[in-house]
């Protein structure tokens, strides 16, 4: 069986008292299933720093991007567009935007957005979108830009089922995190039963939203299968069909071989 954390800031894990390295982190994640990351940074400094750390591995892919919340109106995009041409990389992100603090910079948000869409459709490369209290503005973006013509997933997905439903005509996916484990998530679980499997990933964001049974700890990629089990009930399938539908779901998506 193989698990894919789709979603993983591989970098921002506790590697004083929890994890060795990275192979202590993959090994563990390997005794669950978890047998491939998509690392993710949100910045470009701490992306070059990432790619550092971890190496190149068959375990291991990279994302490239800024997040809304850590832009400077320094960011220099034709950085980002080098930096993402590389056969690492398989996508642009996370991107997005994030109205949750106060908005002293939503203009630099939508243009750094609609930059990531368009160096993401130059290279032919989905994108990573994460979206936080601006569902409108986001779908907006993604429809004035053509974000169809790159393909992409909003990622630790917690909208309702018409954003989902709008998603789906872009061609989008849609990623759950442990979120979709806790008490009081059940208007997302009722997203989960409405969708269809061929656009469902799994992630774990860690080092965040660890899954119940693991909430008060540090998130980490073994948890998705957590995650996973989680899903493949709410769907009524086999946790081991559920990892073959959503790995194709990934591989189709990031247009890398299985």
């Amino acid at each position: 069986m193989l698990l894919i954390d789709s979603h993983c800031h591989l970098n921002s894990l506790d590697y004083y008292s929890l994890h060795k390295n990275i192979d202590d982190v993959m090994k563990k994640a390997k005794i669950c299933d978890v047998k491939l990351v998509l690392a993710v940074e949100t910045t470009l400094p701490r992306y070059l720093i990432m790619t550092q750390l971890i190496g190149k591995r068959d375990d291991v892919i990279f994302s490239c991007g800024v997040h809304p919340l850590n832009l400077k109106n320094s960011d220099d995009y034709r950085e980002l567009n080098s930096l993402a041409k590389s056969k690492k990389v398989v996508a642009l992100g996370e991107t997005g935007l994030d109205y949750f603090y106060p908005k002293n910079n939503v203009d630099l948000q939508k243009l750094s957005f609609r930059k990531h869409i368009r160096i993401a459709c130059s290279l032919n490369k989905p994108l990573i979108v994460h979206t936080r209290n601006a569902c409108s503005d986001t779908l907006t973006i993604l429809r004035e830009e053509n974000a169809q013509n790159c393909g992409g997933i909003l990622h630790c997905f917690t909208e309702d089922r018409m954003t989902a439903s709008v998603l789906l005509n872009f061609g989008f996916y849609i990623s759950f995190s442990g979120i979709i484990t806790f008490r009081n998530s059940e208007k997302l679980r009722e997203v989960v039963r409405y969708l269809p499997l061929d656009c469902i990933l799994v992630e774990t964001d860690s080092p965040y939203l660890s899954p119940i049974p693991h909430r008060g700890k540090e998130n980490q990629p073994a948890y998705v299968r957590d995650i996973a089990q989680c899903i493949a009930k709410l769907k009524g399938v086999s946790l081991e069909k559920f990892s073959e539908i959503t790995t194709n779901n990934f591989f189709r998506l990031f247009k890398m071989k299985v």
